[in-house]
């Protein structure tokens, strides 16, 4: 069972690990070290730009240690923004691209989480206990290991999971084997797409009032703008008994800047409602001042700041704030200028220094810091920053008279229609595609389908859903329905449908003849044939729908009509019961009729709304249409 066992990861961390495909051979060390600043130096760009919510992507070389070869790897804590997370598997993706001799696995705290995200589409016999070194992407695409041609052959579900070394070497020798369905790899592809681009539009940027030492650090650097939220938004009350007198960032001396966050930072520090301490000197003008959102913004960002400034308890000198040098350095500049990571600014112009500060940020917190450094904390960089830092007053209030306009953020704001848009969106992608307008909702689709789930048989993992799509169609298997039937009845091969069998048998069931029935039975309950067995249900049957016929449980079902499909067939109501015949004609149940129209009235009840209906029919891949006359009155009740 040792090797079954995952190990933790801290939550909200994501782990990644890059192994050589190929053995690497006695200068394996040396290898990957160099694949590292490799790595690096071509990914400079999107790092250098990002805006990581609690740590940065990074790579270190990790030597041997058990049953796991030498790799390069890390793990990134991503806190409250999962964006953080797909950024980095987009970029191992990318690297096992750019990089064809590396393999790469990633996962985090929750396990799998590449097979949670493609979970409708993963064969059977993978599951959480055996998955472990099975998923990795391997030049630039998704493949999971299969089961050995033993566990197959034995259907051995339980089969222990493959070392890393085991699993490396069927990727190199039968990777196409190896390669994951494109369903699964559809799925975990469409929750990255969009990178690179997307990493701008994850960014937000607003115009916030603050005291100038802050605004001198974050131009120096500007992820220090994630450490302030953070130490914001989880703030406690021993934190805010330093906000009572701001002794690093009073409010004298503050003006105007343009600040970028993501938008996870902006709107967790927009979401909260703060009234600062009277005794600290952050006063705010009503909020019907046209900059009250960046007075507000202003002020939450400097509580952030002097919270992580109260947690030292005094400045490193020994922190490194030298302006990064060597060789490395330089392929990661360069790297840069041939991306076009400047974005053609002047060198030496603020916007090309803003850039290059964010550049430096990166490269000194995650490429030049030594493995076995302990780690300074945000409180410790920034009163160095203060110390090493020249403020020009004047400067600011020179660039704050010319700001760029900040951005929009009604994005903040969803409305219920734009929710049902958003849910609309993501269960389309789900799906394979078609047009909406000219999407056929098949009724006898329904009715099938109603039919597999109810034949199929549930475990103690709960009832499997008879996945349903344009690719994958429903199947009723009606031999091995009866022949389960049979099984319980007792019958061998005979047909159970009561409607099929012959009308003309009858049976007593008066009281007199109860007491006899049950004594022959129980002598001759050995010797009871099929055919017997089928009379006797027969006449029991029969029994029943005379009782029934003199009730009004007929009127509310559904009946056939002569030539007609089931699900297809004109509604038509049975006539009701003749008091004076005994044997009336008794027309058959339209049994698919009536399961539709049942699921649609319950559909109908919910009112648009999750309900047992939709829920059941959706894990089912099967999706009803809005009821046009309910839109239809709540309109006019709207007019």
């Amino acid at each position: 069972m040792e090797g079954l066992r995952r190990p933790a990861s801290a939550e909200d961390t994501v782990c990644y690990r890059l192994f050589a495909a190929a053995a690497a051979g006695p200068g394996g060390e040396a290898l990957l070290r160099r694949c590292a600043e490799a790595i690096i130096v071509r990914f400079a760009p999107l790092l250098a730009s990002y805006i990581w919510q609690r740590q940065p992507f990074g790579l270190r070389y990790v030597p041997p240690q058990g049953e796991t070869p030498a790799h390069i790897g890390g793990s990134t804590l991503f806190g409250d923004n999962v964006e953080d997370e797909w950024f980095i598997v987009y970029l191992i993706r990318e690297i096992t691209r750019e990089f064809p001799g590396l393999a790469a696995r990633i996962d985090d705290n929750d396990g799998e989480f590449l097979l949670i995200e493609a979970a409708d589409f993963l064969p059977k016999w993978l599951n959480p206990e055996n998955s472990n070194n099975r998923v990795f992407f391997y030049k630039g695409e998704l493949h999971i290991i299969p089961l050995s041609e033993t566990d197959e052959e034995e259907c051995d579900l339980s089969a222990a999971s493959p070392t890393v070394s085991q699993a490396l070497t069927l990727l190199t020798t039968r990777s196409e084997e190896c390669l994951a369905a494109e369903p699964i790899r559809a799925a975990v592809y469409r929750r990255i797409s969009g990178y690179p681009e997307k990493i701008q539009a994850s960014f937000h940027r607003a115009h916030c009032y603050l005291p100038a030492g802050i605004v001198a650090v974050l131009r120096q650097r500007p992820s220090l703008v994630a450490a302030a939220v953070q130490a914001f938004y989880l703030r406690d009350p021993v934190d805010l008994r330093a906000c009572r007198c701001f002794r690093t960032f009073s409010p004298e001396q503050r003006v105007m800047a343009t600040v970028t966050f993501t938008k996870c930072l902006y709107a967790q520090l927009m979401q909260q409602k703060f009234v600062p301490d009277r005794r600290s000197g952050y006063t705010l003008p009503p909020p019907s001042h046209p900059q009250y959102k960046a007075y507000e913004l202003g002020m939450k960002l400097a509580h952030g700041f002097e919270i992580l400034c109260s947690k030292c308890s005094k400045v490193s000198h020994d922190s490194n704030t030298n302006v990064p040098r060597g060789p490395l350095w330089e392929r990661f500049l360069n790297s840069l200028k041939e991306k076009e990571y400047f974005k053609g600014q002047l060198e030496g112009s603020a916007k090309y220094l803003e850039l290059l500060h964010m550049a430096e940020d990166y490269f000194q917190q995650s490429v030049t810091k030594p493995e076995s450094s302990a780690e300074v904390s945000p409180g410790d960089e920034i009163l160095t920053l203060l110390e090493t830092t020249t403020i020009d007053l004047k400067e600011l209030e020179r660039d704050a008279a010319c700001l760029p306009p900040e951005d929009d953020d009604s994005w903040l704001d969803i409305t219920p229609d734009d929710l049902d848009q958003l849910l609309k969106e993501a269960r389309n992608e789900s799906l394979p595609s078609s047009n909406e307008e000219d999407k056929i909702y098949d009724l006898e689709a329904v009715a099938e389908s109603m039919k597999a789930f109810v034949s199929k048989v549930s475990t103690h993992e709960g009832a499997e859903m008879p996945w349903s799509s344009d690719e994958s169609q429903v199947t009723f298997d009606v031999d091995s329905f009866t022949k389960a039937l049979d099984r319980i009845l007792g019958a061998d091969s005979e047909e159970l449908d009561s409607d099929d069998l012959d009308e003309d048998q009858e049976f007593d069931f008066s009281d007199e003849n109860d007491e006899d029935l049950d004594a022959e039975n129980q002598g001759q309950d050995q010797k009871v044939s099929p055919n017997e067995l089928i009379g006797s249900l027969k006449s029991y049957m029969n029994e029943m729908d005379r009782e029934l016929a003199h009730t009004n449980i007929g009127k509310s079902f559904t009946t056939k009509k002569q030539g007609t499909s089931s699900v297809k067939a004109t509604t038509s109501q049975s006539a009701g019961p003749d008091s004076g015949s005994e044997n009336p004609e008794l027309t058959p149940v339209d049994v698919d009729m009536n399961l539709v129209a049942n699921l649609l009235e319950s559909y109908s009840a919910q009112s648009g709304l999750a309900g047992p209906t939709s829920n059941i029919l959706q894990s089912m891949g099967l999706y009803l249409p809005e009821n046009a006359d309910h839109i239809g009155s709540n309109k006019a009740a709207k007019e």
